[in-house]
């Protein structure tokens, strides 16, 4: 049961986007999606996935810049991480063959508006990326966005996974806010985005799904734009950006100056936009 303290936290930073939002609860063999939309009905559709540990609600600063304006907007909570997705009893997503399922039952359940825009933030890019490959959900993709992805193209730095392991093995608000402090270089985050961060600390999460980077000759034929973030600390953005221009050549391969990987979504938000827009 999700606590009384973290839906207060959600409900406030959710509140706090710019334009009317619909909560969308769509059943998957893997669990209840929590889904929230927003922008023109029928408009072509741009389904949104968070980093692991974050929820749907970090997408607000993007929503803000504009990328509901011509687009219906699905927000996604993972199934399995912090946010309202209700997991399925007995069946936990596992595999990335699972990821694909759930994400292939989540695109069919959402209103028929069309081929779709896939846009995944670090972790949701990974599953992104894994899904896009595999032939179902990837007959539904118009477009795939993926913004400083995680084991997609590179693996994380040692130093990276050694400060994150203390916040990931024993979650304390404490421990997540000292570590955004730092892969952030102590940027100026939303005070209520960071309370709720705080308040994943809590959250009953399942064992995040881990496996091979994807099989990335299998999304070559999709529109793909890749987005990396300068000061990211998870891994050297500059080789990183180059193994993703070598292997994917015909991708569009940005770097955003001045900005971390976890700030990505909440200060780069015009960048993003201005991306989405092309």
């Amino acid at each position: 049961m999700v606590r009384t303290s973290f839906r207060a936290a959600y409900d406030e930073v959710l509140g706090r986007w710019p334009v009317p939002v619909e909560a969308v609860e769509v059943p998957t063999p893997y669990g209840v999606t929590r889904v929230n939309s927003c922008g023109p009905v029928g408009a072509p559709p741009l389904v949104l996935l968070p980093g692991g540990g974050a929820t749907s609600t970090v997408w607000g600063a993007c929503v803000g810049a504009g990328i509901a304006r011509e687009r219906r907007v699905h927000a996604v909570d993972l199934v399995g991480e912090p946010g309202l997705s209700v997991p399925e009893a007995g069946r936990p997503v596992r595999t990335p063959d699972d990821l694909a399922g759930w994400l292939d039952a989540l695109l069919e359940g959402l209103p028929p508006e069309g081929r779709v825009t896939l846009v995944g933030h670090s972790y949701g890019a990974w599953i992104a990326a894994h899904c896009a490959a595999r032939p179902s959900p990837r007959r539904r993709l118009d477009r795939l966005v993926l913004l400083d992805p995680t084991r997609v193209f590179a693996g994380l730095r040692p130093g990276y996974v050694l400060r994150a392991l203390p916040m990931l093995v024993r979650p304390t608000p404490g421990r997540i806010r000292s570590f955004l402090a730092w892969e952030t270089g102590g940027a100026a985050l939303d005070p209520a985005w960071l309370r709720l961060q705080e308040e994943t600390a809590a959250f009953p999460a399942a064992k995040p799904v881990t496996g091979p980077r994807p099989d990335l000759a299998g999304i070559a034929g999709i529109p793909l734009d890749v987005l990396f973030a300068e000061r990211a600390r998870c891994h050297d953005s500059a080789r990183t950006a180059a193994v993703a221009r070598a292997v994917l050549p015909g991708a569009g391969i940005r770097t955003m100056r001045g900005v971390s990987h976890h700030a990505l979504p909440l200060a780069a938000a015009d960048g993003i936009a201005r991306l989405l827009a092309t």
